[in-house]
């Protein structure tokens, strides 16, 4: 790695950041707004979201990389409790019309579910409460724009953000855009893989996947494999796991033992590899209010397992020239023997492209989007 090293190597950029303050970046205009404390005293902190619209957040023209990403917003509502499923970050790179980060806010920054968890990785750092970072590299040519759309029902009126980005005269040679994309399975098909990613054209690095499983069986969910499929594989991968478990850097289930020697999983999160969130318990209806009279019907523990699970393949990318698709067995273990489960699956594969164009806007319907 040369992250300190790349400190010491002096080069001309320019440095700007886009805030609610200064939402065009301009240089010599940040931390202008007046407030009731006087002239320049944060003046404004947030921007509203309008319900059922798509708000540009950041629209940067000329050559250069975002280097930085903070975002945060309340992670429910008195009309639902997903606000972190029901928004959508889109990133589109010079002037395409089709998005190359397409995903919910909150299983991009690697928190699926609706539910807010601690990640503590190189990429991407969620810090209480809720504070969202990427420090995903992202070059752009001519242009770069970050949308958030609220399909939440309700207008949110605080949407806290910071975009650093650099300026440059010009990008280094062979440099690569960003993507991201989302997708779930609410039921996963009996002996039909999982497909993350499903015949991606062109070439590039396969760098991220994040994994939100919510098991619909029970017993062990981990045995099933990823699978490479690269340039021109068909039958069989080039790359592959030997289990769910393994690609994350875990074994044996993640199992560790209590003081009667009963196994549980243990979280972790490191800067590459983590499994930082696991539970059963429905806490949705914990301190909820609709503003109306009729009691909360709340049901307590009744929540289906859900493990959410991250890897960054920046020390070992997969490397495409011509194609790529990216896969998951649905295999278990029952202690007896292996078998194929069905299960809820929504991941966010992570890669770096020669194409500025992603795949085609999608719309996400509530039941594509909200947890059970």
């Amino acid at each position: 790695m040369s992250i300190l090293k790349n400190i010491t190597q002096f080069k001309k950029i320019q440095s700007r950041a886009i805030t609610p303050e200064n939402p065009t970046g301009e240089k010599g205009k940040a931390a202008m707004l007046p407030s009731d404390l006087g002239p320049s005293r944060k003046g404004r902190g947030a921007i509203p979201l309008s319900s059922g619209e798509e708000t540009v957040i950041a629209d940067i023209t000329g050559t250069g990389m975002i280097r930085h990403m903070w975002m945060t917003i309340r992670d429910r509502t008195e009309f639902g409790s997903f606000v972190l499923r029901d928004l959508i970050l889109r990133i589109y790179w010079d002037g395409a019309d089709s998005p190359a980060v397409e995903s919910p806010l909150g299983d991009f920054f690697c928190n699926g579910f609706g539910e807010r968890c601690d990640v503590n990785s190189l990429p991407i750092v969620v810090n209480p409460t809720g504070g969202f970072n990427s420090y995903f590299e992202m070059p752009f040519q001519t242009s770069a724009k970050i949308t958030i759309e609220n399909l939440h029902p309700k207008d949110m009126t605080s949407f806290f953000y910071t975009i650093n980005y650099a300026l440059v005269d010009k990008l280094e040679e062979n440099s690569l855009y960003f993507h991201a994309n989302w997708r779930r399975e609410r039921i996963t098909k009996i002996q039909e893989d999982y497909k993350l990613i499903d015949s991606l054209k062109g070439q590039g690095y396969y760098v991220g996947t994040y994994l939100a499983l919510t098991c619909l069986e029970r017993y062990w969910w981990g045995e099933g494999e990823f699978k490479f499929y690269i340039d021109g594989d068909s039958e069989y991968p080039t790359v592959t796991s030997t289990g769910s478990e393994d690609y994350f850097g875990g074994a044996w289930a993640f199992h560790e033992y209590d003081e009667f020697g009963r196994p549980h999983a243990k979280n972790y999160s490191t800067a590459f590899l983590g499994y930082p969130y696991q539970s059963n318990r429905d806490a949705t209806r914990d301190r909820f209010e609709t503003g109306e009279l009729n009691a909360v019907h709340a049901f307590g523990d009744d929540a289906m397992p859900r493990h959410g699970l991250y890897r960054w393949h920046l020390q070992d990318p997969i490397c495409f020239t011509e194609d790529l698709s990216v896969t998951l067995q649905q295999i278990g273990n029952d202690d007896v023997r292996l078998f194929e489960r069905q299960d809820d699956v929504a991941s966010v594969a992570y890669w770096y492209s020669t194409e500025a164009l992603g795949n085609t806007k999608r719309h996400f319907t509530d039941r594509e989007r909200l947890p059970r």
